[in-house]
């Protein structure tokens, strides 16, 4: 049975100024590291087959810390990549809902109808991220962890569960968090959802869906 872990990277500062980020390569801040540095203590006895990760550094900078932990590598994976946000990237939210109101407000109620002027629709994300699961899973039997974003798991998680992209908002992805999925008889079954109790010790407010 393979088991498939999505991990968010850890906290930055654009999440905290709620900052499209997209592909954007935005560093973690101290307190995304010691995310990460949670994260990899405890998944440290889950003897990982495999660790894949998103290009950019948030959150590959998370993926090879948690690695310190393993005995495996870090194999970077393109299809992990963020959103591409377009002409969002590198804005504050509230601004994009100024300059963009008609756009956001679909984005808010429609997710899946929307492709970003200059960037991604979410169906584009799902097609390339599943891509990579089906890769990880043609490769390993057990537990694999995938290092990536809120919209790249959101899309992921919807996925998996056979959920259309209309169901975006209905899912969380908090920073540092992970999500688990066993592989079993064809099918994807949830076991655990959006779990962050190894960042208990930071005793941090949980940060907005952003």
């Amino acid at each position: 049975m393979a088991k498939l872990i999505l991990a968010r990277h850890g906290e930055t500062v654009w999440n905290v100024e709620k900052i499209y980020r997209g592909r954007a390569d935005v560093n973690l801040d101290e307190v995304g590291i010691k995310q990460a540095e949670l994260l990899g203590k405890y998944l440290s006895n889950w003897g990982l087959e495999a660790i894949y990760s998103s290009p950019l550094k948030r959150a590959l900078d998370t993926a090879n810390i948690i690695a310190r932990y393993q005995k495996v590598g870090v194999h970077v994976a393109e299809g992990l990549i963020d959103f591409d946000y377009g002409e969002w990237q590198s804005l504050p939210e509230q601004e994009a809902k100024k300059l963009y109101p008609t756009l956001h407000n679909e984005w808010h109620n429609n997710p899946n109808k929307v492709k970003m002027p200059g960037g991604e629709s979410l169906e584009d994300v799902r097609r390339r991220a599943i891509e990579v699961v089906n890769d990880v899973l043609s490769k390993y039997q057990g537990s694999v962890l995938l290092v990536s974003h809120r919209v790249v798991n959101k899309v992921l998680i919807c996925s998996l569960l056979g959920l259309g992209n209309s169901h975006f908002w209905n899912i969380n992805q908090d920073v540092g968090g992970i999500t688990i999925f066993n592989y079993v008889d064809g099918r994807f079954v949830l076991t655990r959802h959006n779990d962050t109790s190894h960042l208990k010790e930071l005793q941090k407010s949980v940060l907005d869906d952003f």
